[in-house]
């Protein structure tokens, strides 16, 4: 063994052992290192005592990372499949696979009767959601429930309540937590107009029963706000079948700032720290990094802590994350919106913390509680994750579906890549368009930001553009190298300048 693999080795073997991370398997070159926690049972024995088996419902990466949750903790995983992903990876590394529909999501991953009926005629005892699709419907939590299957997630209460950003702003605001100053329901473009007299522009225009950007619009000045706020009203109702929306101040030089919480059936809350999801565009989220460089102790401190009480206040169970909007101008929080699933960038605080959050949401869901206190979660380094879609950044971000000809991942210590793919496989037209999330660890900023560049330069891609090359370009920009970025930086400097 090289004396360089072997300091990497070391180093990975201490890093396990100050986390929580149950096992750990890295090829490194020659080495292959193959590590399990002693004092656990495996097995049927690490099973949560509810769950033998779980339907996955849902696609891409969220799903294998769920399958392999399920095998480590020895619980048989059942992928639910459209047709357009019979051939996908979840679908090969499925303990068992059950076909729910054609390709178009909504006669398949969002038809609630179907998926229900999926998980009962297979026998399973649980459903994961994933993330999108139907993660936040309170609707399907219930219909789960009604069935006698676990929801793996939070209560059908809390994702009702925090999916209404006006009733999360309004409890926000009863625990004395800063909130962007804002309307209340604006029931038609008059009262839209009446609050922007009073208060001024920029404004934000934003659903009351959704995130995630759509029926989200910046309001520049008062010739703006009948057209947009059509189109606001007619996007939510769209997406959430719910067209209300409310106003708020927009905040032009802000950082997007997350806290990562958990919460078990027992009373047991905490928090993992933040995460920095700054790196946007239209809303969506590109590039994500823990820990936050903006942040002051005392601001980190204040941040986690009202997280903490808005999880605390609605008994909060199983991943969620509070999201609040940084001032860089001011240095004041707010607070945003609570997202009552796991996140896509969860890997970024399992890679600063040794926590497995899948995991973490399978037990709590089993009724086990939280195995450990506030005062024993500490973050080690730092942590990015870059998102690789199937799309062209030279063509306006253009959709890239087709034949994978070529996947290349990378191969090194302290780099991990979520994905579905791999040669051969068909990018098909009807989901999101994500490939994979690479994440890197670094003793600081500086290492993972040159870990992330040179884990890039290795992963290759043939057959579909991607936007690897994007991210290998943010890497290199003095602004984001500096953090001297906004949640508006990457569309309107980066991209106007490229």
């Amino acid at each position: 063994m090289e004396s360089q693999e072997y300091s990497h080795a070391l180093s990975l073997i201490a890093w396990m052992k100050e986390s929580r991370l149950e096992s750990l398997h890295l090829r490194m070159g020659s080495l292959i290192l193959d590590l399990k926690r002693q004092g656990r049972d495996q097995g049927e024995s690490r099973r949560p005592g509810k769950i033998r088996s779980v339907l996955v419902a849902n696609r891409g990466e969220i799903a294998v990372r769920v399958i392999r949750a399920c095998r480590e903790l020895g619980i048989e995983a059942i992928a639910a499949v459209s047709e357009a992903d019979r051939e996908s990876l979840p679908a090969k590394m499925a303990d068992r696979v059950l076909c729910i529909g054609p390709a178009q999501a909504k006669k398949s991953y969002l038809d609630i009767p179907t998926v229900v009926q999926a998980a009962l005629g297979a026998g399973a005892s649980a459903v994961h959601p994933g993330y999108g699709f139907l993660a936040e419907r309170p609707d399907f939590a219930d219909a789960c429930a009604k069935q006698g299957l676990i929801f793996i997630g939070p209560r059908p209460l809390h994702i009702r309540q925090m999916g209404d950003k006006l009733f999360a702003r309004e409890m926000a605001s009863s625990l004395d937590i800063p909130v962007i100053p804002g309307s209340r329901l604006v029931r038609n473009l008059q009262e839209a107009a009446q609050f922007a007299e009073k208060t001024g522009y920029p404004l934000l225009l934003k659903a009351a029963a959704g995130g995630g950007g759509r029926g989200m619009k910046i309001l520049q000045g008062p010739e703006e706000l009948q057209c947009l706020f059509n189109e606001a009203s007619a996007e939510a109702g769209a997406a959430f079948g719910d067209d209300r929306l409310y106003v708020e101040r927009y905040v032009p030089n802000a950082r997007h700032i997350e806290v990562q919480v958990l919460g078990d059936s027992h009373g047991n809350i905490i928090h993992l720290f933040e995460r920095d999801c700054s790196l946007q565009r239209r809303y969506q989220k590109v590039l994500e990094e823990s820990p936050s460089t903006v942040l002051s102790p005392d601001q980190r401190q204040a941040v986690c802590e009202a997280a903490l009480l808005i999880a605390r206040r609605i008994r909060y169970e199983s991943a969620g994350t509070v999201e609040f909007i940084l001032d860089q101008d001011s240095g004041r929080f707010y607070f945003l919106e609570m997202n009552t699933r796991i996140q896509v960038e969860h890997p970024v605080t399992e890679m600063v913390t040794g926590l497995d959050l899948i995991k973490e949401q399978i037990r709590i869901a089993g009724g086990e509680p939280l195995g450990y206190s506030q005062a024993d979660i500490t973050t080690r380094g730092h942590a990015i994750e870059c998102r690789i879609n199937a799309e062209s950044p030279e063509n306006q971000f253009a959709p890239s579906p087709g034949r994978i000809t070529k996947w290349q991942t990378p191969d090194a210590p302290l780099v991990r890549v979520d994905s579905h793919c791999y040669a051969g496989y068909v990018v098909p037209p009807f989901y999101d368009s994500l490939l994979a999330k690479i994440i890197v660890h670094g003793k600081d900023r500086r290492e993972a930001i040159e870990r992330m560049q040179t884990a890039l330069s290795h992963f290759r891609i043939a057959g579909v553009e991607t936007t690897i090359p994007l991210h290998r370009r943010i890497l290199t920009d003095e602004a984001y190298r500096a953090g001297k970025i906004n949640t508006g930086w990457l569309e309107k400097v980066f991209l106007q300048n490229g």
